[in-house]
C-alpha cells in the first residue's frame, strides 16, 4: 500500500545559524511542530506551547529545501525526534547531499541519519513552576534530562554538541553534574548559550558567561539571530 509520509511543520524558513559550532552558516531551517516539553522561556511557543501548522508531506518539504541555495538544513522544533516520519525525511534530504543537523532537547532518541547532532538538553531553569498556574510543571521534570539518550546520540552521531541555555551562575552545577555521567565528550563539545529573547538581556549575560567558557574551556555561544533580526519568525 502506497504511504505518503507527512509531518506537521510549523515553519520553514532561510536564515543564517544563529547557535553553536555552525554559528553563521547560511541554513534552511524546518520547524516541527510539536513538543513533549514545556520549557518556560521557550521562544517558539508556536510550536511547542500552542502548536501550530500543516501536515507537510516529506515531498512537500524537501521540494520547499531545494528552492534555497543552502546546503545546510536544520530539523528543529519543537522537537522533531518525536515526529514520526523524521527517518524517512532525513533520509530524503541527506540522500540529495545536505548536510543535516538536528536541534533536539535529547529526551528521545532516533537514530537517524545526520551529520550533527545539537543537544539542548534542559536544566532546571527550564521548568514553568508558575506559567499557566505550573501544571506542566511535573511532567515536563520528569522528561526534560534523559543523560542515556544524551549519550546514545553522543556514541552515534558523527559529530554533536552539547548545547546549554543559562541564566544563573548556579546552572553551571547542574550542568557539570550531566557531563559527569556522560562519556566520550571533550570540553569544547560544550556549548554555554545565555537565556533571553531579546538583544539586551544576552548582553547582559555575555560576561559572566564568557569567563565560564574561559575558566572550563567550553564554547560561548551567542544568539546571532537575535542579535541580527530580533526575537522574530523567519529567522
Amino acid at each position: 500500500m502506497f504511504v505518503v509520509r507527512r509531518m506537521r511543520i510549523s515553519e520553514t524558513f532561510y536564515s543564517l545559524q544563529g547557535e553553536g559550532k555552525l554559528l553563521g552558516v547560511p541554513s534552511v531551517f524546518v520547524r516541527a511542530s510539536g513538543c513533549n516539553l514545556r520549557c518556560v522561556w521557550c521562544d517558539t511557543p508556536y510550536a511547542s506551547w500552542d502548536p501550530e501548522g500543516d501536515d507537510w508531506s516529506v515531498d512537500k518539504i524537501v521540494a520547499d529545501v531545494v528552492r534555497h541555495p543552502a546546503r545546510h538544513v536544520v530539523l528543529t522544533g519543537g522537537e522533531p525526534a518525536i515526529m514520526p516520519d523524521i527517518l524517512p525525511l532525513a533520509q530524503a534530504l541527506k540522500d540529495r547531499g545536505y548536510h543535516l543537523t538536528i536541534e533536539t532537547a535529547a529526551t528521545v532518541f532516533k537514530d537517524l541519519p545526520i551529520d550533527l547532532a545539537s543537544l539542548s538538553p534542559k536544566l532546571s531553569n527550564s521548568t514553568p513552576h508558575e506559567r499557566e498556574g505550573g501544571r506542566f510543571a511535573e511532567m515536563h521534570d520528569r522528561q526534560r534530562l534523559r543523560p542515556d539518550v544524551v549519550q546514545q546520540f553522543i556514541d552515534t552521531a558523527p559529530d554533536f554538541q552539547l548545547k546549554f541555555v543559562v541564566a544563573t551562575e548556579q546552572d553551571l552545577g547542574e550542568i557539570h553534574d550531566l557531563l559527569g555521567q556522560l562519556k566520550n565528550w571533550k570540553p569544547s563539545d560544550v556549548q554555554l548559550m545565555p537565556e533571553g529573547i531579546d538583544a539586551a538581556t544576552l548582553a547582559s549575560r555575555a560576561g559572566w558567561i564568557n569567563e565560564i567558557c574561559l575558566r572550563e574551556g567550553y564554547r560561548y555561544s551567542p544568539r546571532l539571530h537575535v542579535q541580527l533580526y530580533g526575537n522574530k519568525r523567519g529567522t
